[in-house]
């Protein structure tokens, strides 16, 4: 049975585990707030906000509905627009209305959600902070000049409430929430006591489901299913003496925010947020993009060049192959039918390297890559004495580019250089003509973009002008 918090009411329900979050609010609950759009996690129409107990406090991120399984919300908080009903409008739903932030209104309820999760996830509220977690909600006809504003009105109104109350008080005394929310963390404690989602034998194996529900959709909400939560897929990022370990079940967005990471590569913590939309980077796992195996996978692009290591746990055994090696043919695995990713590693950056992630797509946020590359470096007394090197979108699985990275190693960094490792480069990758792009389009981005990464950390060996 599957046991959580809808708003303010607990749901106890034997619905299959991999139904749509979205579809069971929507038909068995009748809560239409939350909207059906893209089914894609596009347009964010159908955003909620799931609370989950971590140290002790209740933690709120948004997400699609529309790409979350049912058995996820099991022993959690899930709240919809409806959830912020009270006598009156929110300041957010007033701002929204008086600053004409609505016209259709189709959008409305996951712009609400979306702008009260940000005001329950984060003590230190900035203007441009909280525009940004609005990030995977689309609007198609008001515009966002009016819930900008909004948006500023709302923060003005949190920071005229009194200091002396601790978070969760201060939001319900400014009625951006009811004060049922103080008797979530102990209906959750209880329901923690009830136990766990039973397991099931099945073929699928669910992280975050944000690539499988598009891809799969009529399959998965017929079929059982297992989650990473169930098998205790660990979540955390940690650092050893010489290493970085990633777990499986590690998001894009705890990617993102994570200490361990933005110490050792402080630009990627800007790069991932072209991974997708906050609501997507929330349920997104690391092991589920490398999985997934796409050749434009950005997280699987940057492990590579990090050399970075796979730990496969079995039934039985578990085994450690590096990332490169995984990958045998267009969505064929280096991997056994009951094995897991349970942790992503590589070693510890040296304080002296370079990195560089570039990506091309048809948008610059909230899009797949046509290529993306990403280089990693160090380099004394201009000689480059240590290079990873990969390309996505140019070859049926993600590239390492190995030959190419054996020419660098012991060159000076200068031009006529760089031009003879791109040359090396074209051979190596094998592009074919998609919706995405001619194989001579591609060729072209992959060879911009390897220009752009030495541009880019050399402006002052490398003259741009000659290379292009």
């Amino acid at each position: 049975m599957i046991e959580f918090i809808l708003n303010n009411n607990h749901v106890y329900t034997d619905f299959l585990a991999t139904t749509v979050l979205l579809d069971f609010i929507r038909s068995e609950k009748r809560l239409t707030g939350a909207k059906e759009g893209c089914r894609e996690g596009d347009c964010g129409a159908c955003t909620v906000l799931i609370g989950e107990i971590k140290n002790r406090s209740i933690v709120y991120k948004s997400v699609n509905s529309c790409l979350m399984p049912l058995g996820e919300a099991h022993g959690k908080h899930v709240v919809t627009v409806e959830g912020f009903n009270q006598e009156e409008l929110s300041p957010i739903q007033y701002a929204i209305v008086d600053e004409g932030g609505t016209q259709c209104g189709f959008c409305t309820p996951g712009f609400v959600v979306s702008m009260t999760g940000y005001f329950l996830s984060n003590k230190k509220i900035d203007v441009d902070d909280a525009v940004e977690s609005l990030g995977g909600n689309i609007c198609r006809c008001t515009g966002y000049a009016g819930i900008k504003r909004a948006v500023e009105k709302t923060v003005t109104v949190y920071e005229q409430t009194s200091l002396k109350l601790n978070h969760l008080d201060k939001l319900i005394t400014a009625k951006f929430i009811p004060d049922y929310f103080k008797t979530i963390k102990k209906n959750l404690e209880q329901i923690r006591k009830n136990g766990n989602l039973r397991k099931s034998n099945t073929k699928y194996f669910i992280g975050g489901g944000t690539d499988l529900y598009v891809q799969q959709w009529e399959e998965l909400i017929q079929s059982e299913a297992l989650f990473a939560s169930q098998e205790k897929i660990p979540n955390e990022i940690l650092q050893t003496k010489n290493k970085i370990k990633i777990g499986g079940a590690a998001t894009i967005q705890q990617v993102l925010e994570s200490h361990v990471i933005k110490k050792h590569l402080p630009s990627l913590n800007k790069q991932l947020e072209l991974f997708g939309s906050l609501p997507i980077r929330n349920r997104a796992t690391v092991a589920g993009n490398i999985v997934n195996a796409s050749p434009i996978g950005d997280i699987t692009n940057i492990l590579l060049a990090l050399e970075a290591k796979l730990h496969l746990k079995g039934k039985r055994s578990g085994r450690d192959l590096f990332l490169r090696e995984f990958y045998k043919g267009y969505k064929l695995l280096d991997k056994k039918r009951d094995e897991i990713v349970e942790w992503i590693s590589f070693q510890v950056p040296s304080k002296k390297i370079l990195f560089n992630f570039e990506k091309i797509s048809k948008r610059t946020y909230l899009d797949i890559a046509s290529v993306n590359s990403t280089i990693i470096l160090e380099v004394k007394k201009d000689t480059i004495t240590k290079i990873g090197l990969s390309a996505g979108g140019v070859a049926p699985i993600p590239l390492h580019l190995n030959k190419t990275c054996e020419f660098l190693i012991d060159k000076l960094i200068n031009t006529e250089n760089v031009k003879a490792a791109v040359e090396i480069a074209m051979q190596e990758i094998s592009p074919i003509s998609d919706a995405r792009g001619s194989a001579e389009y591609k060729r072209l981005l992959l060879r911009q973009l390897f220009f752009s990464h030495f541009i880019k950390l050399f402006p002052q060996q490398i003259n741009a002008e000659e290379l292009l």
